[in-house]
Formats: C-alpha cells, sequence, structure tokens
C-alpha cells in the first residue's frame, strides 16, 4: 500500500475515533455534567405557583419565572402545525439530528440560533448555555446532539412537541399557555391559525413581539403561514394562506402583573403566609421544601370573584366622592393642617421616597436634597379616573402633601358560619398603595362598643330605653364633660360618656372577660 493511501485510511480510522471519543467523553460528562434520563423524564423548569378564587378563576400567580405548564391535548393542532412547518418540517422523521442542521453547526459553531431540529433546540432549553469561545461552543453543540438523541429514544414525538412548547420562551413569559394568555388572553387550545402564526413567528426572536413591532411581527406571521404551505406536509392550501395573511394583525395583549388581578391585596398577605406554610413542609420530588415561586403549586383560596368585584366597585364609586368633599374642606385649612400637625409626617414622607434615598446613596449633601423636593419635575400621581394615574408636574414635596391627602378604605368580607374569607380590599389602589389597611394595627376604639352595650342588655337588664347618665370623665389626668342619654342614643352616636358609665357599672375587669368568653371565644 502506497504511503499516501495509508495515511489518508490512517487519518479517517483516526478521525472515526475521535469522533466516537469526543461523544463518549461528552456522554459521561467530562466536558460538563450532563442530565440524566430521569432529569429529561422531569426536566428541571420553574413554574409559577397559581391562585384560585372559590369559583374557578385564576386570581394571580407567584414566580420568578412565569411559566406554567400544558399537556398535548391541550394545545391546538394550529400551534404544533405552525411550529414544525417553521422550525422542522421534518421533524417526524428523523431520530433528533438533521444532517444539513450538523453541517451548518460545524461550520457557525452554534452562533446562529435557528435551523436546528425542534429535539436539538429543546436540548439545549435544558442545558441553559450561555455564550463562550470556538471551543466551549462545538462542546456544547456535541452535548445537544447527545441530549437530542437521548431524547428521541425516550420520548414520543408528542411528548417532545409539548416540552418543547411548555419551556420555550416568549418575550417575557414562558410556556405557551402563558404566551397564548398573554397575547390573546386565550388557553393554548382555544388559538386559531393566524394567533398561532403570531406566536410561532415570535420564537425566531423578540423583534418579531406584536405589541412593540408590530410590522414585523405581521410580516413575520405571514412568514410562518406561507410556510405552512411550503413545508413537505402542506398544512395549508396557496388560497387559505392567502387569505389569513390578508387579515390585519390583531392581538389581546395584557401583561402579568402583580398590581393587578383579583384581590391584590389578599394575594400579598396570602403570600406570606404561603411562604410560612413552605418552610414546614418538603416536596415528595425533590425531597425540600416547597418553593412558592418555582414549585407550580396550586392555591385554592375561599375569596368570591363576585363578592370581590362588588367590593372594588363599592370603593371605586364611593371613595372618589368622599375624597371631593375633603378637598372641599382642604382648599379653606389645608396649608394650616401642614404647618400645624403636618410636619413630621413631611418629613417621615420624604426621607421614605425613592428620591430621597437614592441621592443620599450618591452622597448628595442634605441640603441640596431638601433643596431638590421644591423644584417642580414631571410626574405621575394617582388619579380618580379610568388609567387610575395622571400626568403633571409638581415639586415632590408637593407630591407627598398630595398622596397624604388621600383618603384610604379597606373591609373584610366574612362567612360567619365558617370563618372563610369571602373579599378582602386593603386600600384605594395597590399599585400606587401598597400598605394593606386591613392587616394595620389600630385601637379598638368604638368597634368595642357594640359589644359592652349588648352585655349591658344581656347582664344588666338594660333595655335601649334605658337612661344613662353623662357628666365629667377623669382619666390619666384628663377630664372631659360629655351628655348622657338612652342607651339606643348612645350607641347610634358613640357617645362615650355612656360608655364609660356601662363599664363602671359592670365593672371593667368582668366587661373585657365576659366579652371574650361570650363573643369573642373564636380567636
Amino acid at each position: 500500500m502506497k504511503p499516501s493511501v495509508k495515511f489518508l485510511w490512517i487519518t479517517f480510522f483516526s478521525g472515526i475515533g475521535l469522533v466516537i471519543l469526543l461523544f463518549t467523553a461528552a456522554n459521561f460528562g467530562l466536558f460538563g455534567r450532563m442530565p440524566s434520563l430521569i432529569e429529561l423524564e422531569s426536566p428541571e423548569a420553574d413554574l409559577a405557583s397559581e391562585i384560585y378564587s372559590s369559583d374557578g378563576l385564576l386570581m394571580g400567580k407567584y414566580y420568578a419565572e412565569n411559566r406554567s405548564e400544558v399537556k398535548y391535548n391541550q394545545i391546538s393542532p394550529n400551534i404544533i402545525n405552525a411550529l414544525v412547518a417553521t422550525e422542522d418540517q421534518y421533524f417526524y422523521d428523523h431520530s433528533g439530528i438533521d444532517a444539513k442542521a450538523v453541517a451548518r453547526a460545524f461550520i457557525k459553531l452554534g452562533t446562529d440560533g435557528g435551523g436546528s431540529p425542534i429535539t436539538q433546540q429543546l436540548a439545549k432549553m435544558m442545558l441553559k448555555q450561555g455564550r463562550g469561545n470556538i471551543l466551549k461552543r462545538g462542546m456544547d453543540k456535541v452535548k445537544e446532539w447527545i441530549i437530542a438523541v437521548k431524547l428521541e429514544k425516550n420520548f414520543t414525538k408528542e411528548e417532545i412537541i409539548t416540552l418543547y412548547l411548555n419551556r420555550a420562551p416568549w418575550g417575557y413569559n414562558y410556556g405557551i399557555r402563558n404566551a397564548s394568555r398573554t397575547y390573546f388572553q386565550k388557553e393554548p387550545i382555544d388559538l386559531n391559525l393566524e394567533e398561532s402564526a403570531v406566536l410561532v413567528g415570535m420564537l425566531k426572536g423578540f423583534i418579531y413581539e406584536p405589541v412593540r413591532h408590530p410590522k414585523a411581527g405581521l410580516i413575520r406571521r405571514n412568514t410562518v403561514i406561507q410556510r405552512m404551505v411550503d413545508c413537505k406536509q402542506h398544512f395549508l392550501t396557496q388560497p387559505e394562506a392567502d387569505a389569513l395573511k390578508a387579515k390585519p394583525l390583531i392581538t389581546n395583549y395584557k401583561k402579568a402583573d402583580d398590581n393587578v388581578g383579583i384581590a391584590p391585596y389578599f394575594r400579598a398577605v396570602l403570600s406570606d403566609k404561603l411562604k410560612d406554610w413552605c418552610k414546614n413542609k418538603r416536596n415528595p420530588k425533590t425531597g425540600e421544601n416547597y418553593d412558592l415561586y418555582r414549585d407550580g403549586l396550586k392555591i385554592f383560596t375561599t375569596i368570591d370573584s363576585k363578592m370581590q368585584d362588588y367590593a372594588e366597585y363599592a370603593v371605586n364609586q364611593h371613595m372618589p366622592i368622599i375624597q371631593a368633599k375633603l378637598n372641599n374642606l382642604l382648599k379653606h385649612n389645608g396649608d394650616k393642617m401642614w404647618q400645624e400637625g403636618g410636619v413630621g409626617v413631611l418629613e417621615k414622607g420624604m426621607k421614605n421616597s425613592e428620591r430621597w434615598k437614592n441621592l443620599k446613596e450618591e452622597n448628595v449633601p442634605e441640603e441640596e436634597i431638601r433643596k431638590s423636593f421644591t423644584i417642580p419635575v414631571k410626574m405621575k400621581v394617582f388619579a380618580w379616573n379610568e388609567a387610575r394615574e395622571s400626568d403633571t408636574v409638581m415639586t415632590p414635596i408637593d407630591s407627598i402633601k398630595y398622596h397624604k391627602q388621600l383618603m384610604q378604605t379597606s373591609f373584610v368580607c366574612m362567612d360567619p358560619r365558617t370563618g372563610e374569607v369571602k373579599c378582602w380590599v386593603g386600600g384605594i389602589d395597590f399599585k400606587w398603595f401598597k400598605y394593606d389597611h386591613v392587616t394595620a394595627n389600630r385601637q379598638v376604639g368604638s368597634t368595642f362598643k357594640p359589644l359592652l352595650y349588648t352585655l349591658a342588655v344581656q347582664d344588666a337588664g338594660y333595655t335601649p330605653t334605658t337612661l344613662v347618665p353623662g357628666g365629667t370623665i377623669c382619666l390619666g389626668g384628663k377630664c372631659i364633660t360629655g351628655g348622657g342619654g338612652t342607651l339606643a342614643y348612645g350607641l347610634a352616636h358613640s357617645k362615650n360618656a355612656v360608655a364609660y358609665r356601662l363599664m363602671s357599672i359592670i365593672g371593667p375587669e368582668r366587661t373585657v372577660d365576659r366579652i371574650i368568653s361570650r363573643h369573642l371565644g373564636w380567636l
């Protein structure tokens, strides 16, 4: 054998051996950890925990990544066909690796994000690879191919499609369910063909996001529709595609936002309770404590969505009227109020503001910080309009005054038989005012009086017409004079003098003991 021929054969078999060695080494994790078969069957993905009302409506989510999973039979065939036609028309024929795609990968070494078979794209998602040098990208490609082959060997095509659609990113969303809910307010099974084409088109890049880039989104949608004609499966005829491409790009975009949704104040309180619950409960799948933001919990609450809507409607209807009355009073003595008793409130408001904190971190002298609060700037403030905000120009100190003068409210609706909370309103607007007035600590005050009057009727033989004397009351070095009246009058007008006389007659210790044991025993 000629030396040149011998050299060619040695080179050929050495190359084959090197490739075999390379794949074997990668499979055993010498170039980085490879996921096991168990991990491939249950790939780690951060799943959002979902909160539901008692009547089955999704109230909101807790998440690190906004991701929810669906099953294959919950996905519209329109999405599946559009995906196959656009990303991998030979998906049902190959075993995870496309020879042409392999050739491209050797040339570009992973710099091109598209063109790989669906299974290989899924493998790349599972590896969560970052960018690196040529050698690292080459090793990453080898690992992708190995995982792709394992996926094809152990999963059906339907399972691979489902895994892919549950993990794929759509802008700030993960998974087809969140994408379809965000852009069309639909479940994946209900997507029509042009909607499916919009979402599949976004997989190529965020530049085709239909809300921010409607022109590019429309072009990409029509490209996907045309590929459904040109692919080997011919999912559409040309006349069908032309009719679809002639339609305008329509979305119903609503971004996931913790500030909106059903009962946001309640959800905020609930999250604290659930975090404590997670600390004491183990996830049987991982052996670790549950993670509220990653374990995809389903949380069913007692909130009634209709009652919650009525509650928030009542706030939105009534509070602007109350606020208008206060504003009329403030026109006459508002400045006097801030001069006499509001200086400390303004000082605290300034120092708790983001403006003060940011300038303080930049080591700006306090004198200059205070001066900045007197310079008018453009800003948004809360307003009782449809948007719940308004653009205006005012000084930061005036904005603090403005928001401090807004009336707040709160209430809870509860089933007295079961203790179930049916609705929860913690303030006038969760986006602007996170402080929950339901959970705020406050003095018992006049809330205690009806219980005291009830005790007087039950134990002391009083009736609504019983006269209770008034007079001067001295407590803690302070004296007040109040008129008496009937029991009914005292309750209706919340008369402190009447309540004081009743407690003096019954006895403070006995009053407290009897009320707690008889009326508040459930606490």
